[in-house]
């Protein structure tokens, strides 16, 4: 369906269209694999980019089934069907989601850098993704942005599961899914390249995108 990542923004933009008119949008990605989608996004809408930290909590010793998410501001989401159905304890959860709180403190350091995280306080905000299979990290970003105030949270993927899409909309204000092919299976295999994003990547984007922002300013004085 997608040449690449690059190419998937490129085309969930077209969807977007309608944020572009307001001033107050904010675009924010979920690292690693967003952040190309979201990039292209927000270059398309003329619109700011920023992540928003969100980490998988896999099943012990199933670490790709996810059974939760945890968010930057202490944001924990479990999905109870998982949870139930393989007698999961809460003392097999715990060291879960501390090892991922440590992942989470090291990608605010290593992407941020010097730069502040963007106030969503009373803004639109998309938040932006590769793709959308059981929802447990969208819906941790989304309850995270709910908690710090954005007033609009459209959740933006290129390609997705019907039926997660139809719940995520119980959740955020607006839901874009481009491509809803069932059954899923894997969001990768909606691409033809799926590579890693890798942490360098990530750095090199955001970085780009804050370029457009410092040349006005410059232009501005």
């Amino acid at each position: 369906m997608f040449a690449d990542r690059r190419a998937a923004g490129r085309e969930l933009a077209r969807h977007l269209k309608g944020c572009a008119a307001r001033g107050d949008t904010l675009v924010l990605a979920l690292p690693r694999g967003g952040v190309p989608v979201a990039f292209e996004v927000a270059r398309q809408l003329g619109a700011p980019l920023d992540v928003v930290l969100v980490r998988k909590l896999g099943v012990p010793g199933r670490s790709e089934l996810a059974m939760g998410a945890i968010a930057s501001g202490g944001v924990r989401v479990l999905i109870p069907s998982v949870i139930d159905a393989l007698r999961i304890r809460q003392d097999e959860i715990d060291p879960v989601a501390a090892e991922q709180q440590a992942e989470l403190a090291r990608q605010e350091q290593l992407y941020r850098e010097e730069r502040p995280r963007r106030d969503v306080e009373n803004r639109t905000v998309i938040i932006v993704d590769d793709g959308l299979a059981t929802g447990a990290t969208m819906r941790a970003a989304v309850e995270a942005l709910r908690r710090q105030g954005a007033v609009r949270i459209v959740v933006a993927v290129p390609v997705g599961s019907g039926d997660t899409c139809a719940e995520m909309k119980t959740v955020a204000d607006d839901v874009i899914c481009v491509f809803t092919p069932e059954p899923l299976h894997a969001v990768g295999q909606w691409y033809a390249d799926f590579s890693q994003t890798t942490d360098d990547e990530v750095q090199s984007l955001l970085a780009d995108a804050e370029q457009p922002i410092k040349e006005a300013q410059v232009t501005a004085r």
